[in-house]
């Protein structure tokens, strides 16, 4: 293990740590989050010790809490008593034997199981004058000294409490297939012939910063023009608590300036990269979850979930073709119209090495 993390108390009385930051969802199970907790018996004046895990969402900054409404929703959250010990057993893992090692025998080793259908870290990016913590879903690991573990009544102080964030995230399947292909025909007024528009991708996933290969074949059978072509990758982001909302934003945009006369055909691949470098400005856009002081990227792909229920953010991506046609004459530029295809777009990050 070749960092720790760890985080006191104001106290001194408990010290939270963790081997890793990182814990990895396999769609059909999620790694567990173990670590341990370092309790100074002497300054807990008869009280107990209880560390959770949780994952919120976050709909409001923490300064907007003190008028007396909550703008964090658990999603999911689970208490564990580590001190006195309960008797509960504890799976020790390579992780927990190492933090042992490290603390002594004041540690008290805790594991969380989480379920298969919490979302990912997501975060939605702020707005450039925005201030204070950004909305979106979160993970913490909590330890506390209180009376009870879960006491609303209860008041208990900052000082006697240690946290470290988490994330949840997930990588993309070491099997990549064929990417999907699309394909339509839009036959236009005062034209009996359509035109046909087949649009595809390499390859079913592609990573974070890695151009996206669209390959367009068009078959113009009308009298009309193909004028342009523009290729933009839109970000769909699901927002699932009290009710459904789905956003939409564009993330990358490129107009290519070629043209297919009357009864032509066309065959060319074109690429753009989405990125997050070129989004820095604009509200509402998914990332990875952040932790502290570390950069990120675009939110990846959410992966099928089945046919279980979760709330939080769910994100997902198209790749959007837009030809425009125009016809010949005086009234061309009255004439002309959009054709539109839409691919889905698997966007991820790949497995590091040795994971």
């Amino acid at each position: 293990m070749s960092k720790v993390f760890k985080k006191t108390s104001g106290n001194g009385s408990i010290a939270l740590y963790l081997g890793k930051r990182d814990f990895v969802d396999n769609v059909d199970s999620v790694e567990i989050v173990d670590g341990v907790v370092k309790v100074d018996p002497s300054g807990l004046d008869g009280r107990k010790v209880f560390v959770y895990l949780a994952c919120a969402f976050r709909y409001g900054t923490e300064d907007l809490d003190v008028i007396g409404v909550s703008f964090r929703r658990d999603i999911w959250i689970k208490r564990f008593q580590v001190y006195p010990a309960t008797g509960e057993s504890v799976a020790s893992s390579p992780i927990q034997e190492s933090l042992m090692k490290k603390v002594g025998e004041q540690g008290c080793p805790f594991s969380f199981q989480m379920p298969a259908n919490l979302p990912c870290s997501v975060s939605l990016q702020p707005g450039p004058n925005d201030s204070g913590k950004a909305c979106g879903v979160d993970f913490e690991v909590k330890a506390y000294i209180a009376k009870e573990v879960n006491n609303i009544d209860e008041v208990i102080e900052k000082k006697d409490t240690c946290r470290l964030m988490i994330r949840k995230i997930q990588f993309a399947p070491a099997t990549n297939k064929a990417g999907p292909k699309v394909e339509l025909s839009k036959q236009f007024m005062m034209s009996d012939k359509p035109v046909h528009v087949e649009a595809s991708l390499e390859k079913e996933i592609y990573y974070h910063g890695d151009p996206i290969s669209v390959s367009l074949n068009i078959n113009n059978e009308t009298t009309k023009t193909v004028k342009k072509i523009k290729i933009s990758v839109d970000q769909l982001t699901n927002v699932v608590l009290y009710s459904s909302d789905t956003y939409t934003k564009e993330v990358s945009s490129q107009e290519f300036a070629e043209t297919v006369g009357a009864n032509a055909t066309f065959n060319k691949s074109f690429q753009i990269t989405p990125q997050l470098s070129t989004n820095k400005e604009k509200r509402g856009i998914s990332v990875d979850g952040r932790l502290k002081d570390e950069d990120t990227c675009l939110a990846s792909t959410t992966l099928a979930q089945g046919d279980k229920e979760m709330q939080g953010i769910i994100v997902s991506y198209k790749v959007k073709v837009s030809i425009t046609v125009s016809g010949g004459g005086m009234l061309g530029g009255l004439t002309g119209s959009d054709v539109v295809v839409e691919i889905p777009l698997t966007l991820m990050s790949p497995k590091p090495a040795g994971e």
